[in-house]
Protein backbone atom coordinates (compact mmCIF):
# COMPACT_ATOMS: atom_id res chain seq x y z
CA UNK A 1 0.00 0.00 0.00
CA UNK A 2 2.79 2.42 0.85
CA UNK A 3 5.03 1.63 -2.10
CA UNK A 4 3.74 3.39 -5.14
CA UNK A 5 6.37 1.72 -7.31
CA UNK A 6 5.13 -1.82 -6.77
CA UNK A 7 8.10 -2.96 -4.67
CA UNK A 8 6.16 -5.60 -2.78
CA UNK A 9 9.32 -6.75 -1.01
CA UNK A 10 9.15 -3.50 0.94
CA UNK A 11 5.96 -4.65 2.67
CA UNK A 12 7.08 -5.37 6.22
CA UNK A 13 5.03 -8.53 6.66
CA UNK A 14 6.53 -10.04 3.51
CA UNK A 15 10.17 -9.31 4.21
CA UNK A 16 10.40 -12.11 6.74
CA UNK A 17 7.86 -14.46 5.26
CA UNK A 18 7.89 -14.87 1.51
CA UNK A 19 6.03 -18.03 0.64
CA UNK A 20 5.52 -19.06 4.26
CA UNK A 21 3.77 -17.90 7.41
CA UNK A 22 6.82 -18.77 9.48
CA UNK A 23 10.55 -18.67 9.17
CA UNK A 24 12.26 -20.66 11.87
CA UNK A 25 15.88 -20.66 12.95
CA UNK A 26 16.54 -23.87 14.86
CA UNK A 27 19.07 -24.05 17.66
CA UNK A 28 20.76 -27.42 17.15
CA UNK A 29 24.20 -26.49 18.33
CA UNK A 30 24.08 -26.88 22.10
CA UNK A 31 24.59 -23.19 22.86
CA UNK A 32 23.95 -21.83 26.34
CA UNK A 33 20.25 -21.38 26.99
CA UNK A 34 20.94 -17.89 28.31
CA UNK A 35 22.41 -16.86 24.97
CA UNK A 36 20.76 -19.01 22.36
CA UNK A 37 17.30 -20.45 22.14
CA UNK A 38 14.96 -21.95 19.60
CA UNK A 39 12.89 -19.15 18.20
CA UNK A 40 10.45 -18.41 15.43
CA UNK A 41 10.11 -15.28 13.40
CA UNK A 42 6.36 -14.92 13.13
CA UNK A 43 5.03 -13.09 10.12
CA UNK A 44 1.43 -11.96 9.91
CA UNK A 45 0.83 -12.57 6.23
CA UNK A 46 -2.09 -10.99 4.45
CA UNK A 47 -2.68 -13.78 1.93
CA UNK A 48 -4.04 -11.48 -0.72
CA UNK A 49 -0.75 -9.58 -0.71
CA UNK A 50 1.74 -12.47 -0.63
CA UNK A 51 4.52 -12.10 -3.16
CA UNK A 52 5.95 -15.08 -5.11
CA UNK A 53 8.00 -17.38 -2.87
CA UNK A 54 11.67 -16.60 -2.63
CA UNK A 55 14.12 -19.15 -3.95
CA UNK A 56 15.89 -18.99 -0.58
CA UNK A 57 15.28 -21.44 2.24
CA UNK A 58 12.53 -20.66 4.74
CA UNK A 59 14.13 -22.58 7.58
CA UNK A 60 17.71 -22.81 8.76
CA UNK A 61 19.60 -24.24 11.70
CA UNK A 62 21.54 -21.91 13.93
CA UNK A 63 25.18 -22.59 13.08
CA UNK A 64 27.85 -23.09 15.81
CA UNK A 65 29.47 -19.75 14.95
CA UNK A 66 26.23 -17.81 15.51
CA UNK A 67 25.20 -16.50 18.92
CA UNK A 68 21.61 -15.59 19.71
CA UNK A 69 20.82 -12.77 22.12
CA UNK A 70 17.12 -13.18 22.78
CA UNK A 71 14.72 -10.35 23.56
CA UNK A 72 17.31 -7.58 23.73
CA UNK A 73 15.46 -4.79 25.57
CA UNK A 74 15.32 -1.15 24.58
CA UNK A 75 13.97 2.02 26.12
CA UNK A 76 13.64 3.44 22.61
CA UNK A 77 11.70 0.61 20.90
CA UNK A 78 8.27 -0.79 21.66
CA UNK A 79 9.44 -4.40 21.24
CA UNK A 80 12.61 -6.26 22.26
CA UNK A 81 14.71 -7.79 19.50
CA UNK A 82 16.27 -11.24 18.98
CA UNK A 83 19.75 -10.31 17.73
CA UNK A 84 22.08 -12.79 16.05
CA UNK A 85 25.86 -12.36 16.05
CA UNK A 86 28.03 -14.26 13.57
CA UNK A 87 31.65 -14.77 14.63
CA UNK A 88 34.37 -15.22 11.99
CA UNK A 89 36.74 -18.19 11.77
CA UNK A 90 39.47 -17.90 14.38
CA UNK A 91 37.46 -15.82 16.82
CA UNK A 92 37.54 -18.56 19.45
CA UNK A 93 41.28 -19.22 19.18
CA UNK A 94 42.86 -15.80 18.50
CA UNK A 95 42.10 -14.39 21.93
CA UNK A 96 43.91 -11.08 21.50
CA UNK A 97 42.51 -10.17 18.10
CA UNK A 98 39.79 -7.53 17.71
CA UNK A 99 37.40 -7.30 14.78
CA UNK A 100 35.45 -4.76 12.73
CA UNK A 101 31.67 -5.14 12.87
CA UNK A 102 28.93 -4.92 10.25
CA UNK A 103 25.36 -4.36 11.48
CA UNK A 104 22.75 -5.53 8.97
CA UNK A 105 19.02 -4.76 8.95
CA UNK A 106 16.36 -7.46 8.46
CA UNK A 107 18.60 -9.93 10.25
CA UNK A 108 16.43 -13.02 9.77
CA UNK A 109 16.29 -12.58 6.00
CA UNK A 110 20.01 -11.92 5.81
CA UNK A 111 20.77 -15.12 7.72
CA UNK A 112 18.17 -17.41 6.16
CA UNK A 113 17.95 -16.16 2.58
CA UNK A 114 21.20 -14.32 1.92
CA UNK A 115 23.19 -16.81 4.03
CA UNK A 116 25.65 -14.01 4.59
CA UNK A 117 27.89 -16.12 6.85
CA UNK A 118 28.45 -18.61 4.03
CA UNK A 119 29.35 -15.71 1.75
CA UNK A 120 31.81 -14.22 4.22
CA UNK A 121 33.67 -17.41 5.22
CA UNK A 122 35.43 -18.18 1.91
CA UNK A 123 36.20 -14.48 1.38
CA UNK A 124 37.93 -14.38 4.75
CA UNK A 125 39.76 -17.66 4.07
CA UNK A 126 41.10 -16.29 0.77
CA UNK A 127 41.93 -12.92 2.40
CA UNK A 128 39.63 -11.08 0.00
CA UNK A 129 37.98 -9.48 3.02
CA UNK A 130 39.23 -8.94 6.54
CA UNK A 131 37.74 -11.08 9.31
CA UNK A 132 34.70 -9.33 10.73
CA UNK A 133 31.78 -9.83 13.09
CA UNK A 134 28.31 -9.56 11.54
CA UNK A 135 25.39 -8.49 13.73
CA UNK A 136 21.97 -9.37 12.33
CA UNK A 137 19.32 -7.02 13.65
CA UNK A 138 15.64 -7.87 13.01
CA UNK A 139 12.89 -5.35 12.44
CA UNK A 140 9.92 -5.21 14.82
CA UNK A 141 8.19 -8.05 12.99
CA UNK A 142 4.66 -6.71 12.70
CA UNK A 143 2.81 -5.53 9.60
CA UNK A 144 3.82 -1.91 10.15
CA UNK A 145 6.84 -2.22 12.44
CA UNK A 146 9.31 -2.35 9.59
CA UNK A 147 8.10 0.96 8.22
CA UNK A 148 8.34 2.46 11.70
CA UNK A 149 11.92 1.24 12.20
CA UNK A 150 13.29 2.00 8.77
CA UNK A 151 11.77 5.35 7.80
CA UNK A 152 12.68 8.76 9.25
CA UNK A 153 9.31 10.41 8.61
CA UNK A 154 5.64 9.53 8.42
CA UNK A 155 3.96 11.12 5.39
CA UNK A 156 0.40 12.31 5.80
CA UNK A 157 -1.01 9.46 3.69
CA UNK A 158 0.94 6.67 5.46
CA UNK A 159 -0.38 4.56 8.32
CA UNK A 160 3.11 3.84 9.67
CA UNK A 161 6.64 5.16 9.61
CA UNK A 162 8.74 7.87 11.13
CA UNK A 163 10.53 6.11 14.00
CA UNK A 164 13.98 5.66 12.48
CA UNK A 165 15.31 8.19 14.95
CA UNK A 166 14.32 5.96 17.87
CA UNK A 167 15.66 2.89 16.05
CA UNK A 168 18.95 4.72 15.50
CA UNK A 169 19.23 5.50 19.19
CA UNK A 170 18.68 1.79 19.93
CA UNK A 171 21.55 0.91 17.60
CA UNK A 172 23.94 3.61 18.78
CA UNK A 173 23.17 3.93 22.48
CA UNK A 174 22.13 0.37 23.37
CA UNK A 175 22.99 -2.35 20.86
CA UNK A 176 26.46 -1.24 19.75
CA UNK A 177 27.70 -0.64 23.32
CA UNK A 178 26.35 -4.09 24.24
CA UNK A 179 28.15 -5.73 21.31
CA UNK A 180 31.35 -3.86 22.15
CA UNK A 181 31.17 -5.14 25.73
CA UNK A 182 30.35 -8.74 24.86
CA UNK A 183 32.73 -9.24 21.92
CA UNK A 184 36.26 -8.27 20.94
CA UNK A 185 35.45 -5.44 18.57
CA UNK A 186 37.28 -2.52 17.03
CA UNK A 187 35.31 0.51 18.19
CA UNK A 188 36.38 3.28 15.79
CA UNK A 189 33.95 4.39 13.03
CA UNK A 190 36.24 3.12 10.27
CA UNK A 191 35.70 -0.37 11.71
CA UNK A 192 31.90 -0.18 12.03
CA UNK A 193 29.51 -0.74 9.15
CA UNK A 194 25.76 -0.38 8.81
CA UNK A 195 23.79 -1.86 5.94
CA UNK A 196 20.58 -3.16 4.53
CA UNK A 197 18.40 -3.48 1.45
CA UNK A 198 15.30 -1.63 0.28
CA UNK A 199 13.93 0.25 3.31
CA UNK A 200 16.90 -1.23 5.18
CA UNK A 201 19.18 0.53 2.69
CA UNK A 202 17.30 3.79 3.19
CA UNK A 203 17.64 3.73 6.98
CA UNK A 204 21.28 2.64 6.79
CA UNK A 205 22.24 5.67 4.73
CA UNK A 206 20.04 8.01 6.77
CA UNK A 207 21.46 6.88 10.11
CA UNK A 208 24.97 6.67 8.69
CA UNK A 209 24.77 10.34 7.80
CA UNK A 210 23.36 11.13 11.26
CA UNK A 211 26.06 9.14 13.06
CA UNK A 212 29.28 9.35 11.00
CA UNK A 213 31.24 9.25 14.26
CA UNK A 214 29.81 5.75 14.86
CA UNK A 215 29.38 4.11 11.44
CA UNK A 216 32.04 4.74 8.79
CA UNK A 217 31.02 2.07 6.28
CA UNK A 218 27.57 1.99 4.69
CA UNK A 219 25.98 -0.76 2.57
CA UNK A 220 23.07 0.86 0.74
CA UNK A 221 21.45 -1.85 -1.38
CA UNK A 222 18.45 -1.06 -3.61
CA UNK A 223 17.47 1.78 -1.27
CA UNK A 224 13.89 3.07 -1.14
CA UNK A 225 14.82 6.52 -2.35
CA UNK A 226 11.14 7.24 -3.09
CA UNK A 227 10.13 7.46 0.59
CA UNK A 228 8.46 10.80 1.48
CA UNK A 229 9.11 12.44 -1.88
CA UNK A 230 12.77 11.41 -1.88
CA UNK A 231 13.58 12.57 1.61
CA UNK A 232 17.01 10.94 1.45
CA UNK A 233 18.01 13.17 -1.47
CA UNK A 234 17.09 16.22 0.58
CA UNK A 235 19.14 14.79 3.42
CA UNK A 236 22.24 14.38 1.23
CA UNK A 237 21.80 17.74 -0.51
CA UNK A 238 21.52 19.45 2.87
CA UNK A 239 24.85 18.18 4.19
CA UNK A 240 27.07 21.03 5.36
CA UNK A 241 30.22 18.94 5.39
CA UNK A 242 31.02 15.58 3.83
CA UNK A 243 31.58 12.81 6.40
CA UNK A 244 34.38 10.32 5.78
CA UNK A 245 31.94 7.49 5.16
CA UNK A 246 32.71 4.75 2.64
CA UNK A 247 29.51 3.93 0.71
CA UNK A 248 28.48 0.90 -1.34
CA UNK A 249 25.38 1.80 -3.38
CA UNK A 250 23.73 -0.77 -5.64
CA UNK A 251 20.54 -1.64 -7.50
CA UNK A 252 19.27 -4.40 -9.78
CA UNK A 253 18.92 -3.63 -13.47
CA UNK A 254 15.62 -5.56 -13.54
CA UNK A 255 14.03 -3.29 -10.95
CA UNK A 256 11.66 -0.59 -12.20
CA UNK A 257 12.95 2.29 -14.26
CA UNK A 258 11.80 4.62 -11.50
CA UNK A 259 13.97 2.81 -8.96
CA UNK A 260 16.97 2.83 -11.29
CA UNK A 261 16.54 6.55 -11.92
CA UNK A 262 16.14 7.27 -8.19
CA UNK A 263 19.33 5.41 -7.29
CA UNK A 264 21.27 7.27 -9.98
CA UNK A 265 19.95 10.54 -8.55
CA UNK A 266 21.24 9.47 -5.16
CA UNK A 267 24.63 8.54 -6.65
CA UNK A 268 24.89 11.95 -8.32
CA UNK A 269 23.92 13.75 -5.11
CA UNK A 270 26.66 11.91 -3.22
CA UNK A 271 29.19 12.81 -5.92
CA UNK A 272 28.26 16.47 -5.72
CA UNK A 273 28.89 16.38 -1.96
CA UNK A 274 32.40 15.07 -2.50
CA UNK A 275 32.26 11.28 -2.55
CA UNK A 276 34.72 9.95 -5.11
CA UNK A 277 33.73 6.99 -7.32
CA UNK A 278 36.14 4.12 -6.92
CA UNK A 279 37.60 5.55 -3.71
CA UNK A 280 34.89 6.00 -1.10
CA UNK A 281 31.84 5.39 -3.31
CA UNK A 282 30.78 2.56 -5.58
CA UNK A 283 27.57 2.55 -7.59
CA UNK A 284 26.90 -0.97 -8.86
CA UNK A 285 24.10 -2.07 -11.19
CA UNK A 286 23.57 -5.84 -11.31
CA UNK A 287 22.32 -6.90 -14.78
CA UNK A 288 20.19 -9.78 -13.46
CA UNK A 289 19.24 -8.11 -10.17
CA UNK A 290 15.65 -7.84 -8.97
CA UNK A 291 14.18 -6.33 -5.82
CA UNK A 292 14.34 -9.48 -3.70
CA UNK A 293 16.54 -11.19 -1.13
CA UNK A 294 17.99 -13.64 -3.63
CA UNK A 295 19.35 -10.74 -5.68
CA UNK A 296 20.58 -8.87 -2.63
CA UNK A 297 22.43 -11.97 -1.42
CA UNK A 298 24.08 -12.56 -4.79
CA UNK A 299 25.90 -9.23 -4.65
CA UNK A 300 26.70 -9.24 -0.93
CA UNK A 301 30.18 -10.58 -1.67
CA UNK A 302 31.08 -7.51 -3.72
CA UNK A 303 29.70 -5.25 -1.01
CA UNK A 304 31.86 -6.98 1.60
CA UNK A 305 34.97 -6.73 -0.59
CA UNK A 306 34.56 -3.00 -1.02
CA UNK A 307 33.71 -2.14 2.58
CA UNK A 308 36.02 -4.63 4.34
CA UNK A 309 38.92 -5.28 1.94
CA UNK A 310 41.41 -7.97 2.88
CA UNK A 311 45.12 -8.39 2.36
CA UNK A 312 44.75 -10.19 -0.97
CA UNK A 313 42.88 -7.24 -2.44
CA UNK A 314 44.99 -4.50 -0.88
CA UNK A 315 48.05 -6.01 -2.59
CA UNK A 316 46.52 -5.89 -6.07
CA UNK A 317 47.66 -3.20 -8.46
CA UNK A 318 45.45 -0.27 -9.38
CA UNK A 319 43.60 -0.30 -12.66
CA UNK A 320 42.56 2.74 -14.66
CA UNK A 321 38.99 3.14 -15.97
CA UNK A 322 37.35 6.06 -17.73
CA UNK A 323 33.80 5.17 -16.76
CA UNK A 324 32.94 1.68 -15.58
CA UNK A 325 34.71 -1.48 -14.52
CA UNK A 326 33.49 -4.76 -15.99
CA UNK A 327 33.22 -7.51 -13.40
CA UNK A 328 32.19 -11.14 -13.34
CA UNK A 329 28.61 -11.05 -12.17
CA UNK A 330 26.49 -13.40 -10.08
CA UNK A 331 24.95 -16.02 -12.33
CA UNK A 332 21.28 -16.78 -12.74
CA UNK A 333 21.87 -20.14 -11.06
CA UNK A 334 23.08 -18.44 -7.91
CA UNK A 335 26.81 -19.22 -8.35
CA UNK A 336 29.06 -16.61 -6.82
CA UNK A 337 30.75 -15.86 -10.14
CA UNK A 338 30.07 -16.36 -13.81
CA UNK A 339 32.68 -17.82 -16.18
CA UNK A 340 34.94 -15.12 -17.53
CA UNK A 341 33.28 -15.16 -20.93
CA UNK A 342 31.45 -12.14 -22.31
CA UNK A 343 29.57 -14.23 -24.88
CA UNK A 344 27.92 -16.47 -22.30
CA UNK A 345 26.80 -14.00 -19.68
CA UNK A 346 26.62 -10.21 -19.32
CA UNK A 347 29.31 -8.42 -17.41
CA UNK A 348 28.41 -6.33 -14.40
CA UNK A 349 28.87 -2.58 -14.55
CA UNK A 350 30.27 -0.57 -11.66
CA UNK A 351 30.78 3.15 -11.98
CA UNK A 352 34.34 4.23 -11.22
CA UNK A 353 35.56 7.36 -12.90
CA UNK A 354 38.87 7.26 -11.03
CA UNK A 355 41.67 4.80 -10.31
CA UNK A 356 40.19 1.52 -9.20
CA UNK A 357 42.05 -0.46 -6.53
CA UNK A 358 39.12 -2.49 -5.28
CA UNK A 359 39.51 -5.53 -7.51
CA UNK A 360 36.03 -6.66 -6.64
Amino acid sequence: MFDRHGETSDLPWLRASRGSRFQTIIDCCGQSASTVRRFSILAAVALALVSPPSAGAQERALEPDVRMHSAVPSKFLAKPRDVMVWLPPGYGTEREKRYPVLYLQDGANVYIEWRVDEIAKPLIASQQIEPLIIVLVPNGGGPEDRYDDYTPTRPANARAGGKAGAYGRFLVEELKPFIDREYRTLKDPASAGLGGASLGGLVSLYLGLDYPEVFGKLAVMSPSVWWDNKLILRKVNGLKTKPSSRIWLDVGALETQTVLRDVKELRDALRRKGWTPGTDLVHFEAPDGRHDDVSFGRRADMMLKFLFPGKARSNTGARRSNSVVLLPCPSASGDARCPDNKKRLPRCRRDVSATDTSGL
